[in-house]
């Protein structure tokens, strides 16, 4: 990292700080865990490429944005939520990392807390991202599922704006509990316009037995910054079945601890990745297996155009107690130009000696023998090239249960790779 870089992430931490102290007297929750993560991020600051785990995303185009509080909420907040076209039922609507009764509807049979930053128990402020949103979350959603109790679908909603004319950041901050025999879909979506930096952590706490389905579908607007960590805990028998589809924002990453500390724990960490012009986006994974007869799958799908990038980055760790662990990692990338990149790490630290593991990576273009198959049968070069890419993404799907959130991704893929068409950049 050059000089100029090191310079201008430590001025965007130094901004950071510098909001925190003027906030710090009304910011709620929790004090000392607050000032916990305000301690952490001072120490720490912003991570930089030199640390292996970002070694592949550098935030110098972050740090050059100089973010503000946002003051006023989103003034046609009901038309954006309307635009979205999501599916109906209960929803928690934030704005700017802000809730909002009004655009909201909460869910019967489930505990929901809202205007306070839920922290949870199991957010590790060493994260430098997590201990700015320790340091400066101002809301969030508590939800806390009873035992066998099956609460359905819930929606969380994030809509970021820059509606006062300047760049906001907002840290929104939630806690998922889920007891045993529970279950319940959480369909996360994020979404905006303008500039804006939205650094979410959630946390989710999965009881023996417990089901979590957590399907996540970030659209964020092309100006927009997204930096999301999600910890998931999950007990004996437990499973934490997640899908991440990435399509917006300038600059990407989720990251996702998951931790298998019951025996017979599952979790299944998978993805979709469609860029294009010069997005960034990274997926970034650690599993750790802490208990015997655990099992981990990971499937992540890129499809990269123009001058983008995209970064899968997958970690399994098997703990000596863990015998009889099952994890498997696979990335597949298309690449459909020249100047887009892929960098793909996966990797095994495993202590245990009876264990299957295995990863791996393919990297390559659209397949010349079956382009020709369509382009014989009189498919338009630009058709085909389309029904292709849609089939290697909608496999990616094809393991989400729930057939409108699926067909609301699939109608999202179609429209945002319409859109990289009429730009030239899939050409």
């Amino acid at each position: 990292m050059n000089a100029v870089s090191q310079t201008s992430l430590q001025a965007s931490a130094q901004g950071f700080l510098a909001r925190y102290e003027g906030l710090k007297a009304r910011l709620s929750g929790n004090v000392a865990l607050r000032a916990a993560g305000a301690a952490a991020f001072a120490q720490q600051g912003l991570p930089g490429p030199r640390e292996e785990a970002w070694r592949y995303t550098g935030l110098r185009v972050l740090a050059d944005v100089a973010f503000h509080e946002p003051v006023v909420l989103l003034a046609d907040g009901a038309a954006q939520l309307a635009a979205l076209g999501l599916i109906d039922g209960p929803r928690l609507v934030f704005v700017d990392g802000r809730f909002r009764d009004d655009l909201s509807q909460l869910p019967e049979g489930v505990s929901v807390q809202t205007g306070a930053p839920a922290f949870g128990r199991i957010a590790d402020n060493a994260e430098k991202m997590v201990a700015l949103n320790t340091m400066l979350a101002e809301d969030g959603a508590a939800i806390d599922v009873a035992a066998d109790v099956d609460a359905g679908t819930l929606l969380l909603v994030s809509l970021g704006s820059d509606a006062h004319g300047k760049p906001v950041s907002f840290h929104p901050r939630h806690a998922v509990r889920l007891g045993k025999g529970a279950r319940l879909t959480l369909v996360e979506v994020n979404a905006g316009v303008g500039v804006y930096f939205n650094n979410p952590v959630l946390t989710a706490e999965i009881a023996e037995d417990a089901t979590l389905v957590h399907l996540r579908q970030q659209m964020e607007a092309p100006g927009a910054f997204h930096l999301s960590t999600v910890f998931a805990e999950v007990g004996a028998r437990g499973t934490y079945d997640s899908f991440s589809l990435a399509l917006g924002g300038k600059l990407a990453r989720v990251q996702v601890h998951a931790r298998l500390v019951g025996e017979k724990a599952m979790a299944h960490l998978n993805a979709a990745q469609l860029l294009g012009g010069s997005q960034h986006s990274d997926f970034t994974t650690v599993v750790r297996h802490a208990a015997p007869a655990t099992a981990s799958r990971q499937t992540v799908k890129n499809v990269l155009t123009g001058r983008s990038k995209g970064v899968f980055q997958g970690k399994i760790e098997v703990d000596r107690i863990a015998q009889k662990t099952d994890g498997y990692q696979m990335n597949q990338t298309l690449l459909l130009s020249r100047d887009a990149e892929i960098d793909s790490k996966p990797q095994l630290e495993i202590y245990a000696d009876d264990v299957k593991c295995s990863h791996g990576a393919t990297v390559g273009e659209l397949d010349a023998d079956q382009l020709f198959y369509l382009r014989s049968r009189g498919v338009p070069v630009a058709e085909a090239r389309n029904i292709l890419v849609r089939a290697f993404l909608a496999e990616a799907l094809d393991p989400i249960a729930h057939e409108a959130v699926r067909a609301g991704m699939e109608a999202a893929i179609a429209a945002r790779w319409a859109a990289e068409l009429g730009t030239g950049d899939a050409a």
